[in-house]
């Protein structure tokens, strides 16, 4: 047994199902060893961003490690971007990037970097193998330090020649590690503020968002009256008819401020305190009021689940929420194809169970709430402002889900950073339908220039933020990857393709024209 094997046995012992992958020559005894593996499963992508977005998916939607297979030090970096997004989303993912020989490095050869000054910022954890016996024990420890709570990053560099010496075997599987329990000051701190008689608010981020989390923070709001808000940007949230309903804090910082400003109290489950996105002349980056009281009752690395639950029966808090989101269906829209319009016939086909990565930008700003009444659903959203997600995270939730619709909706200027995906999406004949709001420009930052206080743009910098020239044609670019493609131009256009969509398995891409 090789090096290689002794990984790929190890990572299969230890629940590793799928390896996202784009590999090189120092990757192929791996790739060898996934060829053997009857426990993993291969999935190629042709850019390495593809790879790590997926990866990301794959581990919101299932809270286990997919691994990627990376080519070196510049095949890592290539991927970084979507690391980032991932750890920001707590998601768990085991990247192993293979390196020359050791033998080999002495020489400098032009993929010769450094890996591990690559891995670290985006990393939790990053270790390189010392010899093809400890190939394996290092990825046993990468899948214990991808569980931790709530999802870690692990980089495993494996030298060439590690994976191609022969090897002892298969390393033993590390105890997953449980979560940290919060402790009885945080949830007395907590209650306090819940009892003040002050207007209080509980802002969810991370694990909080799940089903079982919200209800049982939809408990302590009833017993409370405390409002319940989700962060900005949330890794996964569950929502949807029947489900407890949060309220995002707005993107734009003078509109959180304002959101924000009559809470006395503002109780941290899983999220970090609101700060504005980026800075700007003349406007505040801290957007809670000054006089706001944040007692945190979990971190996003405690127990979030268990805080909730404890914190509802001190409480004396209801069994159950009596408050849920009912069923409520947008009205249909008709004539010019406009976001709203997209978003009322999203809001009316949504199937139960959907899984949603939502990376729209300006285009998107009607499908949130008017998706709130729609039947049970996940949604991701861009959790580290990276753009080039959107549409990778949902080709892994497809592969993590393949029993449940995977719908993306994706500004075009961000889709060009990995369309690639769609080739992966024809290959594996994954149930992902893309929707590209085609408005041929960089809409976001047309706002943004406006914001940060330069003035009117000019014909420069208008240029830089303008995709028309040429315009870019959806339909052709996903046909040539093997997807499935139409183009609308009126509501009742999408509103027929995405009906067909819904109800068709395998990949499909709708060009929104708005």
């Amino acid at each position: 047994m090789t090096g290689a094997e002794a990984l790929l046995k190890t990572l299969s012992d230890g629940g590793v199902e799928v390896c996202f992958a784009n590999p090189g020559t120092s990757e192929m005894h791996l790739l060898s060893a996934i060829d053997k593996s009857e426990g993993v499963r291969s999935i190629l992508a042709l850019f390495e961003g593809v790879v790590t977005g997926a990866a990301d998916g794959y581990g919101r939607m299932t809270d286990k490690p997919a691994a990627t297979l990376l080519h070196l030090g510049p095949g890592l970096a290539n991927g970084l971007a979507n690391l980032h997004n991932a750890r920001r989303a707590g998601s768990p993912i085991i990247n192993i990037v293979g390196d020359h020989a050791t033998v080999h490095l002495q020489y400098d050869a032009p993929l010769t970097s450094d890996i591990t000054g690559v891995a670290a910022p985006m990393s939790h954890w990053v270790r390189t193998s010392e010899s093809s016996d400890d190939l394996a024990a290092a990825g046993a420890e990468a899948i214990a330090e991808s569980l931790k709570y709530p999802g870690r990053i692990a980089t495993l560099i494996a030298p060439a020649d590690h994976a191609w010496n022969q090897a002892k075997g298969a390393a033993s599987i590390l105890p997953r590690p449980a979560p940290r329990a919060v402790s009885e000051d945080a949830v007395q701190a907590a209650m306090d503020a819940l009892r003040s008689g002050e207007q209080a608010a509980i802002l969810l981020g991370g694990r909080a968002l799940r089903e079982g989390a919200l209800e049982a923070a939809g408990r302590i709001a009833e017993a409370t009256g405390a409002m319940l808000l989700a962060e900005t940007f949330p890794g996964r949230l569950q929502r949807g008819a029947g489900r407890v309903k949060v309220k995002r804090i707005p993107y734009f910082g003078e509109q959180a401020v304002n959101f924000l400003r009559d809470f006395k109290h503002l109780i941290l489950v899983g999220a970090k305190a609101p700060v504005s996105f980026f800075a700007y002349p003349d406007k505040p980056s801290w957007l809670s009021p000054e006089d706001c009281n944040i007692p945190v009752l979990a971190a996003s690395h405690e127990d979030v689940t268990g805080a909730l639950k404890k914190l509802a029966e001190a409480l004396g808090a209801p069994p159950s929420p009596t408050v849920v989101q009912q069923t409520s269906l947008p009205d249909l829209l008709s004539g010019k194809l406009t976001p709203k319009a997209v978003a009322a016939s999203v809001g009316n086909l949504l199937p139960e169970n959907a899984i949603v990565s939502d990376e729209s930008g300006t285009c998107g700003h009607y499908l949130f709430p008017m998706t709130s009444g729609s039947p049970k659903h996940d949604w991701m959203t861009l959790t580290g402002g990276s753009i080039g997600q959107g549409i990778p995270v949902a080709t892994g939730a497809a592969v993590a889900c393949p029993d449940r619709k995977a719908v993306c909706f994706c500004g075009d200027g961000a889709a060009m950073y990995t369309i690639q995906a769609l080739w992966t999406q024809a290959r594996e004949n994954l149930d992902v339908t893309t929707v590209i709001y085609a408005n041929n420009s960089y809409a976001i930052l047309n706002v943004e220039f406006q914001r940060v206080g330069v003035g009117d743009p000019g014909p420069k910098a208008l240029k830089m933020l303008d995709l028309s020239n040429p315009k870019l044609d959806w339909v052709q670019i996903a046909g040539g990857m093997g997807v499935k493609a139409t183009r609308a131009t009126t509501a009742e256009e999408f509103h027929k393709q995405f009906a067909n969509a819904m109800a068709t398995p395998g990949p499909h891409l709708i060009e929104a024209s708005v």
